[in-house]
């Protein structure tokens, strides 16, 4: 039996989990959505062991995060309810709808049924979410001291409003691949695909003319605004998955060309913003000399990086074009590289947390 000396650490790491769980973050699914879609390029790439580790850490992760989230919710509601009506949170929410279709589509080579049922699960929870974050928003209006309205603090965040909407856009053109629904998903496919495009160019228009005018962007460029290339990303994905669904299906005849068009017009989009986000990141890090230190939103640059890789060497693969698909097998690289880096610094955190409440109570 442990000694009450020994116990001591354990008494109080659990007090601090205890005391620290109400501030698990929304947006924490992002390292799902990170891990299950580096595990996808690292599948395109031909490393098939390294994927499906990667897919049952994306698993277990999830596993953990739902877990923490409904306890939150039982047992520190307000705090999760605060967090719904933050313009600056409230969206993070959506990391979890990528995050089940994410893993969900990683399984479907080998068990579509996952898939189905993991789509299953992502709708309500889109529905809710993709209504309810905004409509909160619209019901308590946003003014400032003077009474006036004012513009809502949109952020990079927000374009997690996209991603989930064509992460459901995935997923049915996945289970599209045949069977006697192939119309309907095909059909639901095109349709999230859609209004993942027009919440994209609205979003951009506002996000756009906040960082250009240096509005409330809660300490200038940060990395949840690398989400602003991760949704143009995953929209190039779920387009090219969209032109590989079978010829015969009638929306593909009707939006084909111009889902193609614009996907590769928003792949290019893409491309131009990377080089913008490194620059940022430079001058945040090493010109004003930030601390990079590890928090979750740094996942928030993870996925973008591995949904870029996944969707330029995809598209390039499915339209022919050989330098496209070789940019991505590159980005995949970089990708895991990264993926790698937050990981560590993640496991360094937990260690440093850990060793501290060991030598807390013995002091």
């Amino acid at each position: 039996m442990a000694s009450p000396r020994a116990m001591k650490p354990i008494a109080y790491a659990t007090s601090r989990i205890r005391k620290g769980w109400p501030n698990q973050p929304p947006a924490s699914f992002a390292f799902v959505m990170a891990t299950g879609i580096v595990s996808a390029a690292l599948f395109d790439a031909g490393w098939t062991r390294s994927s499906w580790a990667l897919l049952w850490i994306a698993v277990a992760g999830l596993v953990v995060l739902m877990v923490g989230l409904l306890g939150r919710l039982v047992v520190h509601t307000p705090h999760v309810v605060a967090d719904f009506r933050n313009p600056h949170k409230g969206f993070g929410y959506l990391t979890m709808v990528a995050a089940i279709n994410v893993v969900g589509i990683g399984f479907h080579p080998v068990a579509p049924f996952l898939t189905w049922i993991m789509a299953a699960m992502s709708i309500p929870l889109w529905l809710f979410l993709a209504y309810g974050v905004p409509l909160s928003m619209m019901l308590r209006a946003e003014i400032g001291e003077t009474r006036r309205p004012r513009l809502l603090p949109v952020d990079g965040t927000w374009f997690l409003w996209v991603v989930s909407t064509q992460s459901l856009s995935m997923a049915a053109a996945s289970l599209a691949t045949g069977g006697s629904q192939m119309r309907l998903l095909s059909d639901a496919a095109v349709a999230f695909w859609g209004i993942g495009i027009m919440l994209y160019l609205t979003l951009t228009t506002l996000v756009m003319l906040r960082l250009l005018t240096g509005g409330e962007n809660q300490g200038g460029i940060v990395p949840t605004n690398w989400i602003f290339m991760g949704a143009t990303a995953i929209t190039v994905l779920a387009g090219s998955m969209i032109l590989h669904l079978p010829g015969d299906v009638p929306v593909l005849h009707l939006a084909g060309p111009t889902v193609g068009g614009i996907s590769y017009l928003l792949w290019a989009f893409g491309m131009w913003w990377v080089p913008l986000l490194v620059a940022f990141g430079f001058w945040r890090h090493v010109v004003r000399r930030e601390p990079l230190n590890y928090s979750t939103s740094l996942w928030s640059v993870v996925f973008p990086l591995g949904m870029f890789a996944v969707a330029t060497y995809r598209f390039g693969t499915e339209n022919q074009m050989p330098l496209v698909a070789w940019v991505g097998h590159v980005a995949t690289w970089v990708a895991v590289a990264a993926w790698l880096a937050v990981l560590l610094g993640m496991a360094y955190t937990l260690v440093r947390w850990v060793l501290r409440a060991a030598q807390r109570p013995s002091s």
